[in-house]
């Protein structure tokens, strides 16, 4: 079975070693530095976080002294700290979906 060349034998001894390589079919060519870009996509998407993970948890933090504007929404307390936190996780998810599309077909 040593000397069947159906399959793939790696022999490390027999490639010349070069330090000025071109693409081989293992590489992709690209440095790891090129990378896609950001984009409008990535920014929408930190400021969201943002505001899930700061904005958010300041204002359930204020819920207590806003009684008067959660109640003219026909909330009581209890929902409103139950909603406050509902709303972002659902525009992540949505922002999260929208950039899987948009990156898979750039």
């Amino acid at each position: 079975m040593a000397d069947d060349e159906s399959g793939y034998v790696h022999r490390p001894d027999t490639e010349p070693q070069s330090t000025d390589r071109s693409r081989t079919d293992g590489e992709t060519g690209t440095d790891p530095t090129d990378g896609p870009e950001f984009g409008t996509s990535g920014w929408i998407l930190v400021g969201m976080i943002g505001v899930a993970f700061l904005l958010v948890p300041g204002a359930i933090l204020l819920l207590p002294s806003a009684q008067g504007v959660i109640s003219s929404f026909g909330l009581t307390l209890r929902d409103a700290y139950l909603t406050l936190p509902l709303v972002p996780a659902f525009v992540l998810g949505a922002l999260a979906v929208w950039s899987a599309v948009r990156s898979q077909s750039e």
